[in-house]
């Protein structure tokens, strides 16, 4: 029976590059995949397109083309990814650019566009937004981007045309995986239910590529990781049964056993009955892992429940300031001396009278991941170094500034010992949802190829 490989060559958008290189040379592989959006990703780069129009899509796509357009043409291998962001058509002409400059001929490059529904958002104004409740319109004088999570149906058409490289904007993660394999087997949400609920776990695994080689499970004295430095990335060996085998180049670091993929699998996911995917709704609950061999694992009993009726829309808006500083005290008193600096801090804020939204302090190697929860550390140990940081939400730049400001100012008007002061002020663009029907989105491919 004939097997895709397809292997993953980043899982987020500042990813390493020598694993996807190690694998398009040494992997054997049909496909790779390089998945580089998070929620706020497409939002933040329509921010950069509003100050440069031929900006927008991934700041590593120039990186890895370098890379891997050679590569791809040197073992035939075709190249999927989400690197497009807000502005795919500009991903797609930077690509040709590189191709023409490095001489490598001869191939075509896809980008799919229709996820960007920012000029329909009146059809919508009376939705309620998934996370606050409130209707779209009263949030539409911030509203940065728009962008529906589309299916596979781009990738599909794009390689049944001939792509060598696809490149897209918002679609959904596994979708990038899911686009191969119903190219190559034919499989349709309504009539292939094990195979595509394989498909979507199948990407669902190479989506944040080193997490399931162990990146993510690494833990030293109870889940041990050889080689972290030398993490490799998976790749998936599957055939028109759906089945398939997760495993990695020989000799790269990192780790692929039954745990790893069950870490990874309930990732991300809200219901694994129910995980709700554009390409089909999937259910992992009676998934099965078995260890074939050294770092291969065998995956089998994913299914799915047909194509959800609607697709979800992620809202990019500016949402409001964050100001922050943070300075170290170190040895013998040190968390008394961090705790006095905060209460200065707080009571300068309200003696200027910063209007702030949301106050907050981290004592860092004390209390800034679990707050009170768990503050004692075990075995009568004490705290030798505190590195104090103090943030606030504010709707304006100044208000902001003024918490960095007193922060710095603790230099010099104590408490003593004070040292290694840094202070930020950033705008903060947030994300928020929206349900649409399917049918309001479409997918549109189009082509461009290097001579």
């Amino acid at each position: 029976m004939r097997t895709i490989r397809i292997g993953s060559g980043a899982g987020y958008a500042g990813d390493r590059i020598e694993p996807a290189v190690e694998l398009m040379e040494k992997g054997n592989l049909n496909y790779i995949i390089f998945e580089c959006l998070a929620e706020r990703t497409i939002a933040l780069g329509q921010k950069e397109k509003l100050k440069d129009a031929t900006k927008g899509y991934n700041s590593f796509l120039e990186y890895r083309m370098n890379h891997i357009l050679p590569l791809l043409k040197d073992n035939n291998i075709k190249v999927i990814t989400n690197m497009g962001a807000a502005n795919v058509k500009a991903a797609a002409d930077k690509t040709l650019e590189i191709a023409n400059q490095l001489g490598v001929k001869g191939i075509k490059i896809a980008y799919v566009t229709g996820d960007d529904i920012s000029d329909n958002l009146d059809f919508y104004a009376d939705y309620k937004v998934l996370e606050t409740g409130y209707q779209l319109k009263e949030m539409k004088a911030n509203i940065m981007s728009a962008n529906a999570y589309m299916g596979c149906e781009g990738i599909t058409e794009a390689l049944k045309n001939g792509a060598d490289v696809v490149i897209t904007g918002r679609v959904s993660d596994p979708a990038l995986v899911i686009g191969a394999l119903v190219y190559e087997f034919g499989w349709d949400a309504d009539k292939d239910a094990d195979k595509m609920g394989q498909a979507v776990l199948a990407g669902h695994l190479l989506e944040c590529a080193g997490q399931v080689t162990g990146g993510y499970y690494a833990d030293p004295g109870y889940k041990e990781v050889p080689n972290l430095d030398r993490l490799g990335y998976p790749l998936v060996e599957i055939d028109a049964s759906g089945a398939f085998v997760l495993s990695k180049v020989e000799g790269s670091g990192g780790i692929i056993t039954t745990d790893t993929c069950k870490e990874q699998m309930i990732y991300e996911i809200h219901n694994p009955k129910a995980y709700l995917t554009p390409d089909a709704i999937a259910d992992f609950s009676k998934v099965k892992f078995t260890q074939e061999g050294n770092d291969r694992v065998r995956v089998e009993n994913a299914t799915s429940h047909g194509k959800p009726k609607e697709l979800k829309v992620s809202i990019g808006y500016e949402d409001c300031y964050i100001g922050e500083g943070e300075i170290s005290y170190g040895g013998a008193n040190c968390l008394s001396r961090a705790r006095l600096a905060e209460d200065v801090v707080r009571k300068r804020l309200n003696l200027i009278g910063a209007k702030l939204e949301e106050y907050r302090c981290d004592y860092i190697g004390y209390n800034s991941l679990y707050r009170d929860k768990l503050s004692t550390l075990p075995n009568g140990e004490t705290n030798s170094e505190i590195r104090l940081r103090i943030s606030g939400r504010t709707k304006d730049e100044w208000n902001a500034a003024q918490i960095a400001n007193e922060v710095e100012a603790l230099y010099t008007n104590g408490p003593a010992g004070g040292g290694g002061v840094v202070k930020r002020v950033e705008q903060i663009v947030s994300v928020c949802s929206i349900f649409v029907a399917r049918k309001d989105v479409t997918a549109t491919v189009h082509y461009l190829e290097v001579e």
